[in-house]
């Protein structure tokens, strides 16, 4: 999972990838680092091509708030440049697995 350094990367991403996970955490936020491997281990091989990526909020508060993202973590995927999936705080990853993977099949067709 790389990590980004500013919208402009993370526009560019969302334009020429047909399918990115952005995941925007932080480093002092116990969980984000805790699913963060997790994320990156099960869902690289399950979906191959989606792109994910790690946003640090502590780092980048400005891409943050753009995203509206005010607490962490939150996971949002986008399809086709449209975001299609946003968790928020206490999530299931079983549950996020499960949602990307409706919309991935139908992308794949």
């Amino acid at each position: 999972m790389n990590q980004l350094e500013n919208q402009a990367q993370l526009d560019t991403l969302k334009q020429e990838r047909e399918a990115v996970l952005i995941l925007f955490g932080g480093a002092n936020c116990g969980v984000c680092q805790t699913i963060k491997p997790q994320i990156d281990n099960k869902f690289s091989v399950k979906f191959s091509e989606l792109e994910m990526v790690y946003i640090d909020c502590e780092q980048l508060q400005e891409v943050c708030a753009q995203h509206g993202v005010f607490s962490l973590p939150v996971v949002q995927v986008f399809f086709m440049g449209q975001k299609f999936i946003e968790k928020v705080r206490g999530f299931s990853l079983l549950e996020l697995e499960q949602e990307i993977e409706k919309t991935y099949v139908k992308m794949k067709r």
